[in-house]
């Protein structure tokens, strides 16, 4: 299990970024964190894979532990070890390597007949890619790199894999199709997932549990059946009314301003 307790972050040791972040991740679930631009999550998921420390950042108060292990201290490198894999938003392909340089990059294991067994394995989740094994990657479509860098952190066998705005910039079929596949490698291989999202409607439709932040806190969180039902969550991050019509552009700021959790 990833458990986040009372996590400050900064940046510089200034920038006060976290605000006492405190979330579960039990293990075999898929967990999704929603939140605007600006809300915390990627810093959030940074803290947990160790990347903040390459970016100035630092958990100053609080303690993030996994399955025993506490983290905030540890590199990347030895917290990638005990299995915890990030996916980067933008689909961060190697561009000069192919389809499956760039399975081969995300492999922990050392045999040859290991990696092709994995890489196997990556291919039965996504077909297409299959197709395009020799393909340079920096050619792929935006949906086939997204499948290539969740293939390439499979490869690494994560307990718990980061999964930051998978559905940025893809048509509605694709990220339905491709977090179906992110709900099936949940059931096959008991991975969990924290998977970081604007698209709240999506990442709901595929996690048991959410949270909702907001300027660096926790604001909300439960089932994901109740966040659906909520009302804030239907009106900021679902797009309806409380009547079930969608708000105009207009409304925006009424409803930026009328938000009960910040009340």
């Amino acid at each position: 299990m990833l458990k986040l307790s009372n996590v400050e972050v900064k940046y510089v040791n200034v920038i006060l970024v976290l605000r006492g972040i405190s979330l579960e991740v039990p293990d075999g679930s898929v967990i999704a964190m929603l939140g605007a631009n600006g809300a915390g999550k990627t810093t959030t998921l940074k803290a947990i894979s160790g990347l903040l420390h390459i970016e100035d950042g630092e958990v100053t108060e609080g303690s993030i532990e996994f399955d025993g292990y506490k983290t905030d201290r540890m590199s990347p490198e030895d917290i990638s070890r005990i299995g915890i894999i990030q996916v980067l938003e933008g689909r961060k392909v190697l561009g000069h390597l192919t389809v499956d340089e760039n399975l081969v990059v995300g492999s922990l294991r050392g045999s040859r007949s290991a990696v092709r067994k994995d890489i196997g394995k990556v291919y039965s989740y996504f077909p297409r890619l299959k197709d395009l094994h020799k393909r340079t990657s920096g050619y792929l479509s935006g949906g086939e790199q997204q499948m290539l860098v969740i293939g390439r952190a499979l490869m690494g066998h994560p307990k718990l894999m980061l999964l930051d705005e998978p559905s940025l910039g893809l048509a509605p079929l694709l990220v339905k199709e491709i977090l179906q596949v992110v709900k099936r490698i949940n059931a096959e291989e008991k991975t969990s997932f924290l998977l970081v999202e604007q698209n709240a409607r999506a990442a709901l439709s595929v996690a048991e549990y959410g949270y909702v932040m907001e300027s660096g806190r926790i604001v909300l969180d439960g089932s994901a059946d109740t966040l659906k039902g909520n009302e804030d969550v239907k009106e900021f991050y679902l797009g309806l009314s409380e009547v079930g019509k969608r708000k105009s552009y207009r409304e925006i700021k009424h409803y930026k301003r009328r938000k009960r959790w910040l009340s």
